[in-house]
């Protein structure tokens, strides 16, 4: 084997010339070294300046893969985060919206507010309301219509509401 100054140099330039920091080409030589000596506990090595070689460009590969892997706590500090959920005007307006809805149902009679329910909110077909209310399926259908008009034009006075 060549002098251990010999190997240490070509070490320190091969990982020098991929680009790597003189304190982490010694970090990775000596981790590369360290290895070497474990290694050689249960086994033989005939080229252990081979085996630095590997691996110590293993030992850059791994650095290489967790640098690209986790970011550094500057670039998490300097993340814009971004909040999917609706901003806070459109939350109250939403919440006015629905205020506004709830007295458009209180508006109608209770039997359309309540085939009207049954067919939006329970997704009963028309057939079943029918039959659960006693009703005909045409008297179903003209209740739906009638609340459906009727909330449409509600819904459509709310934009109108604050106009002079």
């Amino acid at each position: 084997m060549e002098s251990l100054a010999v190997i240490m140099l070509r070490l320190r330039k091969l990982l020098r010339s991929r680009g790597r920091p003189a304190d982490e080409v010694d970090d990775l030589i000596q981790d590369a070294f360290v290895r070497l000596q474990v290694y050689c506990r249960d086994h033989p090595i005939a080229k252990p300046e081979a085996f630095l070689v590997r691996t110590a460009l293993n030992l850059l590969i791994d650095v290489q893969r967790k640098a690209n892997t986790s970011p550094s706590m500057q670039e998490i500090e300097s993340l814009t985060l971004i909040d999917p959920g609706p901003l806070p005007d459109e939350v109250l307006m939403g919440g006015e919206r629905i205020q506004h809805l709830n007295a458009g149902l209180d508006a109608l009679s209770p039997r359309v507010r309540e085939v009207f329910l049954l067919h939006r909110l329970e997704g009963y077909s028309y057939g079943q309301i029918a039959s659960e209310l006693g009703i005909s399926l045409s008297t179903v259908e003209k209740h739906i219509a009638k609340a459906s008009l009727f909330l449409f034009d509600w819904m459509a006075r709310e934009g109108n509401r604050g106009a002079p």
